[in-house]
């Protein structure tokens, strides 16, 4: 809903009818809390991340060697958006339309990429959301189930080689793929092409997929909040304790 014209009437009615008021994430800081999310999974001593990010709409990209991003980008390249806009509805998918897309990506990221090269290497590249985790089990990365801590990552030659695969299959049989959710199989196509252009621009073989994103972000970012709000002097704190002002 973040770029929908009639975002306010939604929320309005939303509003209206659960007492719910609806907040909104600018993509800037949808890219800083992935990356606060990340940079708490991996730990203070992991050195520079490069944070990459796809979802429906956008594409967010960060990069920093502290807590905050010193880089914090939304780039207009969504695996919804492109499928919406780039994509026929029905595969297959010509190799001439994959070219385009690829193109239109590479050029929505040449600025950012540009902007990154100008820091020092990322000592470790890492991509979060559905699509990138997808994505990396369609490749061959362990299953969900195997736990958050198994090792899982993206190698670009393979994403490039599934790319033609996918462009044949219509959303039912990509569907049967592992790791490809009923739900999202009609945009695995854009998210992958995504992915491997963005993979290209940025000089990245290999992505690590983190598994915390945008929802741990907030909550890390929440409970920050709590905790300085009640130890001025920035005392660790324990988690019961961060959210002891939070409960009833």
């Amino acid at each position: 809903m973040r770029d929908a014209a009639n975002r306010d009437e939604v929320a309005a009615e939303v509003h209206a009818a659960t007492g719910v008021h609806l907040g909104f994430l600018t993509g800037e800081q949808e890219a800083r809390l992935t990356f606060l999310a990340a940079r708490r999974w991996y730990g203070w001593s992991a050195g520079p991340l490069l944070l990459a990010d796809i979802g429906g709409g956008s594409l967010e990209l960060a990069y920093g060697g502290g807590r905050e991003p010193e880089i914090a980008l939304s780039l207009p390249v969504g695996a919804g958006r492109l499928t919406r806009y780039h994509l026929p509805p029905h595969p297959p998918v010509r190799k001439r339309i994959r070219k385009q897309l690829r193109r239109h990506v590479r050029s929505v990221l040449a600025e950012a990429a540009q902007e990154i090269a100008k820091r020092p290497p990322p000592v470790r590249a890492v991509a979060t959301s559905r699509t990138f985790t997808q994505l990396a089990r369609l490749c061959g990365a362990p299953k969900a189930k195997a736990g958050p801590y198994r090792e899982r990552h993206l190698d670009r030659r393979d994403l490039h080689r599934w790319i033609p695969r996918l462009a044949k299959l219509p959303d039912a049989d990509r569907a049967r793929l592992r790791g490809v959710k009923a739900s999202r199989a009609h945009q695995i196509l854009a998210g992958a092409i995504v992915a491997e252009a963005a993979m290209d621009v940025l000089g990245l073989d290999r992505l690590d997929i983190c598994p915390w994103a945008l929802r741990e972000g907030i909550l890390l970012h929440r409970l920050d909040e709590l905790a300085e709000g009640r130890e001025p002097e920035h005392r660790p704190v324990t988690l019961r304790e961060a959210l002891l002002p939070a409960m009833p």
